[in-house]
């Protein structure tokens, strides 16, 4: 469980460099949504898992560095990320991608927090 706004981009790079859609999943409340690089938008549980299943089936080497964190003082949260992946390619060499992303996080009634919206690719 994120226990506050930033971890919920180590338990990001943790799931991911797991293999854990499921535990990927847990960092997202149901009516969350995602941007997707193309700019189009998941949204919902279902449409989440699609593109974060593409993600894990890579085998990507994920990681994350929190640059700031705004919040109100509350229940929500503005999380600026940086990521950086690092993809095994047929061929063996590796492919880089990188991305600064922003994600607005919430409070849950469980203590944790869970991401509502995710641009991995906000900042450009």
């Amino acid at each position: 469980m994120a226990t506050d706004p930033g971890d919920c981009d180590r338990l990001f790079a943790e799931y991911v460099n797991a293999g854990d859609l499921e535990g990927l999943m847990t960092l997202y409340e149901p009516g969350c949504q995602l941007v997707r690089r193309d700019g189009s938008v998941a949204a919902g549980h279902d449409e989440i898992r699609v593109v974060l299943s593409r993600l894990v089936e890579m085998r990507p080497a994920f990681r994350t560095k929190v640059v700031k964190v705004v919040g109100t003082g509350h229940d929500l949260a503005l999380v600026y990320n940086d990521w950086s992946m690092s993809v095994k390619r047929p061929d063996g060499t590796l492919r880089e991608t990188s991305g600064k992303a922003l994600e607005v996080v919430r409070h849950q009634p469980d203590g944790g927090w869970r991401c509502v919206i995710d641009d991995p690719f906000a900042r450009g």
